[in-house]
């Protein structure tokens, strides 16, 4: 496969194997050896990179990064953040003058997520360096050197702009061309941010003969806000998404906020999220108790459906071969909505539990509920008989109370590495309590309590 893009400022061509990862090919073809391999999965941000397209530039882990993403695009390695003259970058200096790096492992890695965040603006540096791990110097000296850098200027030689290039069958432009292709081709993978699918290759070794890139799409990429509801384009990243969640849905955005790192939200997709019918996704379990709307597509043809409906069981989704996720539509308005991320680090963890409530009271009885959660089941999954016990009764302790007994009738949680079965009910029910206290004027979130 033929790709085309920038690399520190200079066009290179590379014909890639399709699932052949940036950060090996940095490594390994261009001896670019300041780009480190740590945990080879999106987790530990060694490998972080810059990489700019029509929509600016963003921080992404090469390790889950393959070659043809990034067709049309530029990239930066630590390589490329010091001035072609050798002149350090602001960040690089304040990391000099803040003692910021100890063993140097994790460092370049650091930069690149720093310089990203300088250029883009960012003042809010934990946020930006949640997905780098440092295990010596500590983040107080490497976010005073951010915070020391903002006021310099970004350098010119930072101003990539993406080369032109034209499609190839393998990376679409647009949804009619990939749904034409995939209907011809129901035994490929779609790829669209790869933070699932890099690791099929770099942890469990699969070959994917057949591959197709979503990336160029940009009918997938849209959002569109409306009157009464808001359209998320399968391809939506979800840095994206958040950005239109803060308006209108603040806490399912809190939610996304710890939906990974920055470099993971940068390239996950809200339609992969969904369509790989993960059981520990944190996004089903909002768009279930929003009530959202799924559409797919087989060729010319579509259909939608309560998201849902969608989870049949594990490992089985109601979708058909060839046919594709291509977007989802929510409520623009649910401001009951609540979401609880419960993972054993506060951010980028993958959620034990995680539980959404959308719990109408109107003069003090409940008059609908939609609650659903990730984790307890084999699929997303709504709480039917909580919600049941809950509709028609007063919006008191006691129903709730009541109505909490019930989340062992909905769910049969397995143990594993993450919680007990018991904890997940246990959890599962607290969730509930949480709510109540939430929804009528007490302050739960462990970043609003203070002591």
């Amino acid at each position: 496969m033929d790709v085309t893009f920038l690399l520190n400022g200079e066009t290179v061509q590379v014909d890639a194997d399709p699932t052949r990862t940036l950060l090996d090919w940095l490594r390994e073809d261009r001896a670019l050896c300041g780009t480190k391999e740590g945990c080879n999965e999106g987790d530990c941000g060694a490998c972080t990179v810059m990489v700019t397209d029509e929509r600016g530039p963003k921080a992404l882990n090469a390790c889950i990064l393959f070659l043809p993403q990034l067709h049309g695009k530029a990239v930066r390695t630590v390589e490329g953040i010091s001035g072609p003259d050798g002149t350090l970058h602001p960040v690089q200096k304040a990391m000099v003058d803040h003692h910021g790096s100890q063993c140097g492992f994790c460092t370049p890695g650091f930069i690149a997520s720093m310089a990203t965040a300088h250029l883009q603006g960012r003042t809010d540096h934990d946020d930006v360096l949640a997905g780098n791990l440092c295990r010596c110097t500590g983040y107080a000296p490497i976010v005073r050197a951010a915070i020391a850098a903002e006021a310099s200027p970004s350098p010119e030689w930072m101003r990539d702009a993406a080369p032109q290039v034209a499609s190839q069958p393998y990376t679409p432009d647009s949804l009619d061309q990939l749904a034409d292709w995939y209907a011809a081709n129901p035994d490929a993978t779609l790829v669209a941010g790869a933070t699932d699918v890099g690791l099929w290759v770099t942890k469990q070794l699969r070959d994917l003969p057949s591959v197709a890139f979503l990336n160029r799409c940009a009918d997938l990429r849209e959002i569109t806000v409306g009157a009464e509801n808001i359209h998320f384009g399968a391809a939506v990243t979800m840095t994206e998404a958040l950005a239109v969640l803060r308006e209108y849905h603040p806490s399912y955005a809190e939610m996304v906020r710890r939906y990974g790192s920055e470099q993971v939200r940068n390239a996950a997709t809200i339609g992969g999220n969904i369509a790989n019918g993960s059981p520990i996704g944190d996004n089903p379990p909002a768009l279930i108790a929003l009530g959202a709307t799924l559409h797919l597509r087989h060729g010319s043809q579509t259909r939608d459906l309560p998201i849902a409906d969608f989870f049949i069981a594990y490992g089985k989704q109601d979708r058909q071969p060839g046919e594709l996720v291509t977007g989802v539509t929510i409520p623009k308005s649910a401001p009951d909505l609540r979401c609880y991320k419960v993972s054993k680090r506060f951010d980028q963890d993958i959620s034990a539990v995680c539980g959404c409530f959308n719990i109408a009271v109107v003069g003090g009885t409940v008059t609908s509920a939609r609650i659903a959660f990730g984790g307890m089941a084999g699929t997303p999954l709504r709480a039917a008989s909580v919600e049941g016990a809950l509709i028609d009764q007063p919006w008191t302790p006691e129903t709730v109370a009541k109505a909490a007994a019930q989340f062992s009738s909905d769910y049969t949680p397995m143990s594993d590495m993450r919680a007990s079965a018991a904890y997940r009910l246990r959890i599962a029910e607290n969730l509930l309590h949480r709510y109540f206290a939430e929804t009528t004027g007490q302050a739960t979130s462990v970043l609003e309590v203070t002591p």
